[in-house]
């Protein structure tokens, strides 16, 4: 460690009231962006200048911001155990050594800081740690579908596919790389390794061939400029930070836990749960959005060309987005826009390779899913409890859209029904206060004081889960639910054949005869009403044919005679106007 860097930030923190790790923290975010600005510059030509660079600042994180000489060891150990596993074992299931391995000695690393009581506050290797669990595990994956034939891979295992290994600098730069060393994102080595020889950036060159075909010429540097795009996110970032550091001091878990919360109403405490989850959440928006800008300031955040606005997209590490998760309303919307390259690891590497071929994910797979979540986030009792709950959580959630939103749907479920708003406007608030329930155990981490909080509020969201859950998985009412969706849908199949045809022959009727047959339309579009029976729509359709047609035919014997007597008007016409011949006149 520089003792001079250590010394200066102690005094920073004590002015400020914060401790000294966190703040170290958020010295190499943005110490990330200068660094960011150097990188992009160095010769494209040699692609190994990038790579000593990048192991050269992350040692300099590692060692001389926060003096983790063991935790460096730690993850040598992972990457090299994990670069011999891949090379070596040509078994189908050397990606599942390779996650038993990291995800071992991952606990490992948990369980010894959990034994040391470790403040949570403070930085130590396993943050880094969990994004290296992430890059190793995908990094096996990549190398088992390089080997499968290609028949077999699905459309992204084909683009993450490995034919070969990388060299052991190319591997131990993509491990290392200091823009997503500490908190990522991470992301899969075929990508990082685009970045390196620039042909990420391809789609940049073909669409400035297009808008400029005669004039083209070849940029010195193929990295687009982002410095724009990678300040508003530091911004964003800062903007973020700032707000936990003003909120955190006015609600917290303190509070929470002591006598004069459980003084309050049983709403006081709920809302109260559910504001002190946004503030838990400002700082991961913070930390997010500052380590997004820096890897779109290296360039590897770019991703194309965005077909309709045809600008640039940034999009390739995007970790959050603060707005649809606040306004989320279910939670595959909130799990989609929360630590999303986690998610989007959870999802490809455990959930779908969980899941046997030919078979659809089920609960098992949910649940195998949010245990890996939970052991990946350490070993303290809240983790666990915050992410099986979770689980019920994301079911309740498919039940929700399966069985209940569609009474609010149109019957064809092609556009929102009139009280769709009002089902918009429960669903959120739903969501809001079950996350804001949830959560809390993830913070607070030990198991007597979870369920401590969760007593406070007796428990009201897991007794409405299991609630859910029960009434959901029982075939009895699965089938009269789905029945009656079946019945409304034919009901409006039926209605909607109904008015086509009326409108077919109100189009041939006159308009006499459409008022007639619009003052009796409405009692069919509405019935049953006011407890009358309901209208055989059968019978209806039968009898409204049958006087349409009997309508028809008068309509024609009239056109007819009308027809036949304006013929004889104009032979009479024609007959009268004829002159005889006659002689010239005389007078």
């Amino acid at each position: 460690m520089l003792t001079f860097i250590d010394a200066a930030l102690g005094q920073v923190a004590a002015q400020i009231g914060l401790p000294t790790d966190p703040l170290k923290l958020f010295l190499t975010f943005v110490l990330s962006y200068p660094f960011c600005a150097v990188l992009k510059r160095l010769p494209d030509s040699t692609p190994v200048y990038k790579q000593l660079f990048c192991l050269a600042v992350s040692a300099f994180y590692l060692l001389g911001i926060f003096d983790l000489r063991d935790g460096l060891c730690t993850l040598m150990i992972s990457s090299l155990g994990t670069y011999v596993l891949a090379k070596f074992v040509k078994s189908p299931l050397m990606p599942w050594l390779v996650f038993l391995f990291v995800m071992g000695h991952l606990t490992i690393s948990h369980i010894k800081r959990f034994v040391d009581e470790t403040n949570p506050n403070n930085v130590d290797i396993t943050g880094a740690q969990m994004v290296l669990v992430m890059k190793l595990s995908a990094f096996a994956w990549n190398v088992h579908d390089g080997r499968r034939p290609l028949a077999e891979l699905s459309p992204i295992q084909q683009d993450r596919a490995l034919k070969m290994l990388p060299s052991m600098l190319d591997f131990f730069t993509y491990v290392l790389f200091f823009p997503s060393l500490l908190v990522g994102p991470s992301f899969d080595y075929s990508e990082f390794r685009r970045w390196l020889d620039l042909s990420i950036f391809d789609a940049e060159v073909t669409a400035q061939k297009i808008a400029k075909p005669t004039s083209w010429k070849v940029n010195k540097r193929r990295i687009p400029r982002s410095g724009r795009v990678a300040g508003r996110k530091a911004l964003m970032g800062v903007f973020w930070i700032a707000l936990w550091v003003v909120l955190s001091g006015k609600f917290s878990t303190e509070y929470l836990l002591s006598d004069a919360f459980l003084g309050r109403s049983f709403v006081v405490r709920i809302f109260y749960l559910w504001i002190l989850s946004f503030v838990y959440r400002l700082k991961y928006y913070g930390a997010w959005y500052l380590s997004e800008g820096a890897c779109i300031l290296s360039g590897l955040g770019y991703n194309g060309i965005d077909p309709l606005t045809k600008k640039r997209k940034w999009d390739r590490v995007q970790n959050i987005d603060p707005y649809r998760f606040e306004t989320g309303q279910n939670t595959y919307t909130m799990l989609e826009t929360w630590n999303m390259n986690t998610n989007k690891w959870l999802k490809t590497y455990i959930y779908l390779r969980v899941t046997p071929r030919g078979k659809k994910p089920g609960f098992r797979s949910t649940l195998a899913t949010f245990l890996t979540s939970a052991l990946w986030h350490g070993v303290y009792p809240g983790y666990y409890l915050t992410f099986v709950t979770g689980a019920f959580m994301q079911s309740c959630g498919r039940y929700s859209r399966r069985y209940i939103r569609p009474f609010f749907m149109a019957a064809d479920q092609s556009v929102p029904g009139p009280y769709k708003r009002y089902f918009d406007l429960a669903t959120y608030i739903a969501m809001q206060l079950t996350m804001g329930y949830a959560v809390q155990p993830f913070v607070i981490l030990t198991f007597r004081e979870s369920m401590h909080v969760w007593r406070s509020v007796y428990f009201y969201i897991h007794i409405a889960l299991f609630v859910m859950t029960a009434l959901f998985s029982s075939r009895k009412v699965t089938k009269i639910i789905s029945k009656a969706l079946k019945d409304r849908t034919a009901r409006s199949s039926k209605l909607d054949q109904l008015r086509f045809e009326v409108e077919q022959a109100r189009s041939k009727m006159s308009q006499d005869e459409i008022k007639s047959a619009t003052e009796e339309l409405p009692t069919l579009q509405h019935a049953p009403s006011l407890g009358l029976p309901d209208v055989d729509v059968d019978d209806t359709i039968a009898m409204v044919k049958q006087e349409m047609e009997e309508d028809l035919e008068e309509l024609r014997d009239f056109r007819r005679r009308a027809t036949m007597r304006l013929e004889s008007a104009k032979a009479a016409t024609a007959a009268g106007t004829k002159r005889p011949k006659t002689g010239s006149r005389k007078t």
